[in-house]
């Protein structure tokens, strides 16, 4: 039994709750991907159920060279051929994606304008200086106007930004010049987020646009709508909310419950209601209220994004990832798991309800049966934050006696946001990226590799994720990492500057010993790839390097991923000129066609492409490959001697 269970993750307090769950008779996300086998027409892209005619099939024929009399009758009811059906079903995946990300950041928006006018008690504006930077990113006046204002201001304009009908979208400024003028030559600069989105669902109806080049343009507008949108707009404004993340020490994984606390996990991806549940829980009444109960008090912790998002701005332990978040309950030690919205299984209430944990589902758009629904009202945020803290503390004395917490937790650094970055790279009054620019130019640092992504229960837990980025620090590459990928590198120990002395390159590891840093960066939750993006195009601006993203020698990947989220976070780095390699599976098999524009013809219009490679040792050699064709393209892929000039040589070159 235990054998069998370590092919599924590699983490053992992971697998001794799996063991656990299997004798406590609870059927888990394991369980079900064993018995499931996902269908191999619809797993490539080649089954189509848009309409009331099919579903209809489309798969690539086996064995034979096609002839065109074949390839004719190879076409659903209504004559959709397999690429363009493949693209399609692409495009719709980045349409939920970018749907849930740009949803996310409008209800941020909302709140945000609402504190600003003064209609949010228990909100204020925590960073100063990051409102008056939007402010000026955005064109709003600051002189000498109120911060309330100067916020009023900036929540109108970013709402405005969702519907808006004509010209582009006004956060596309902050991308490197170059790449602004390659979008409005492609005819792919985003307008409104909601209007892309709605054209993608409008163009992938039966009998719309049956082009799969159209159809897949149509879905990198929508992309960038997600990523230098909705998505940068959400992060931005939390950051003037909630803080702006600076280095923090935390914990994770699932040893850290704790035995003789009431356990609240916050699982799910918006901020709005965990920081308000974080100061509910340090109220002196809940902690008595708690005494009372029998607890010795209340142990905070987080799941999935929403856990980063705490940890970053309050060192709020994390109990695990997505594959996880059964297994906490599975300790019979929580007595509440508090979700809002994305990534939440609906089995959690199933699992829930073999031990004595509460779900307490807090959003109107994600109801679970069964759930207890405490909805959040932001106008008296505190309020639904005691209230579900409560709910929490008066279910403690309910703990049935099989309870379990693994030991396993380790210490992690996180909160690298850009600014902090910027800042531990060149100080107070000469924050710069250019230290990473020399390192990499002097070869010290190979480039660096953005691993994102989520979890995928088709695949051994966490191996990917850790496997690839062990590999890439090995060989000098910087990795940057967001979501779950970066909570299994915190399981890992990765996100500790130990880890660089143990695991990374000579030259990555005497950077990140000089720095301070570790060699994987924690940057937050998975809307905050935005992040990313802005560090990308600072590293350009900073120069030595190129004049666009696409020149850098950085690429990306999702070792685990499973969400729409994630193909929406992949096409806008394709589309911001990054190399971008996925794991597991890859939804476009069932056209050739579609799968070699993605793969190949994407380069020559953008400067980034997609690739699929399952094996994490061989994508990352993938990925160190193109960072190395990048260096040779800017001829910094030899090693220089470093040279000690004098008193002379410097004035020879002052002569030229």
């Amino acid at each position: 039994m235990a054998e069998e269970q370590e092919t599924k993750s590699i983490d053992q307090g992971t697998i001794e709750l799996i063991e656990k769950a299997a004798k406590d008779g609870v059927n888990t996300a394991f369980d079900r991907a064993e018995a499931m086998k996902p269908c191999p027409i619809g797993s490539v892209g080649s089954c189509c159920k848009h309409c009331g005619m099919g579903p209809c099939r489309v798969p690539l024929p086996k064995g034979k060279e096609e002839t065109p009399e074949e390839k004719q009758k190879r076409r659903g009811v209504c004559g959709a051929t397999a690429e363009t059906i493949a693209a399609r079903n692409f495009i719709r995946m980045i349409a939920g994606g970018a749907a849930a990300h740009s949803d996310h950041g409008r209800g941020v928006a909302e709140l945000f304008l609402e504190v600003a006018r003064g209609g949010a008690p228990g909100y204020g504006i925590k960073d100063e200086q990051k409102l008056l930077q939007v402010a000026l990113d955005l064109g709003v006046e600051i002189g000498e106007r109120t911060n309330n204002e100067i916020a009023t201001d900036i929540g109108q304009i970013v709402l405005g930004e969702y519907g808006k009908q004509e010209g582009e979208l006004i956060t596309l400024r902050k991308a490197p010049l170059k790449r602004q003028e390659l979008w409005r030559k492609l005819g792919v600069a985003p307008r409104g987020i909601d209007r892309e989105i709605v054209e993608i669902m409008h163009r992938t109806h039966i009998g719309v646009d049956q082009d799969y080049k159209s159809l897949l343009k149509q879905g990198v507008r929508a992309a960038l709508a997600d990523g230098w949108g909705g998505s940068l707009m959400a992060t931005e404004l939390q950051d003037i909310l909630f803080g702006t993340p600076a280095p923090i020490l935390g914990q994770a994984n699932l040893g850290v419950l704790e035995k003789d606390e009431v356990n609240i996990i916050i699982h799910g991806h918006e901020p709005l209601l965990s920081e308000m549940i974080v100061a509910a829980a340090q109220e002196p009444e809940m902690i008595e209220l708690a005494k009372s109960k029998g607890a010795k008090g209340i142990n905070l912790s987080g799941m999935c994004c929403t856990a980063n998002e705490i940890l970053m701005r309050h060192g709020v332990p994390i109990a695990g990832n997505f594959l996880q978040q059964e297994l906490a309950i599975v300790t019979g030690a929580v007595e509440a798991m508090v979700v809002d919205v994305q990534c939440i299984m609906q089995s959690v209430q199933t699992v829930a309800e073999c031990y004595h944990t509460k779900i307490i589902t807090t959003s109107p758009k994600a109801r679970i049966p069964g759930a207890t629904h405490i909805e959040f009202d932001e106008h008296d945020a505190l309020k639904s934050a005691r209230e579900i803290v409560k709910t929490a503390i008066e279910n403690f004395p309910n703990r049935k006696g099989n309870v379990h917490i693994p030991d396993n937790k380790t210490d992690q650094i996180a909160g690298f946001s850009h600014e902090t970055i910027n800042y531990l790279l060149g100080g107070m009054f000469r924050a710069s990226y250019r230290p990473l620019n020399d390192n990499i130019i002097n070869g010290r640092i190979r480039g660096v590799a953005g691993v994102v992504g989520c979890n995928n229960a088709r695949t051994k837990h966490n191996e990917a994720h850790i496997t690839m980025v062990k590999e890439l620090i090995k060989n000098d590459v910087l990795v940057i990492t967001t979501g779950c990928n970066a909570i299994a590198c915190a399981e890992a120990g990765l996100l500790v500057p130990e880890a660089a002395k143990k695991f990374a390159g000579k030259g990555l590891a005497e950077v990140c010993e000089t720095v301070g840093i570790p060699p994987v960066l924690h940057m937050g939750s998975c809307v905050d790839n935005s992040r990313i993006l802005i560090a990308a195009t600072a590293m350009v601006k900073d120069g030595g390097l190129g004049d666009d993203i696409s020149d850098l020698p950085v690429a990306g990947a999702a070792p685990e991923w499973m969400s729409e989220k994630a193909i929406s976070i992949g096409q806008y780095f394709v589309a911001s000129g990054v190399y971008t390699v996925f794991g597991v599976t890859w939804p476009t098999t069932g056209s050739k066609e579609v799968t070699d524009y993605l793969f190949k013809d994407m380069e020559e219009m953008l400067g980034g492409m997609w690739a699929f490679e399952p094996d994490p040792i061989r994508a990352a050699h993938l990925m160190i490959a193109h960072i190395d064709k990048k260096r040779k393209a800017l001829g910094i892929d030899k090693a220089r001697e470093r040279v000690l000039y004098d008193m002379d040589m410097r004035r020879e070159l002052d002569a030229v």
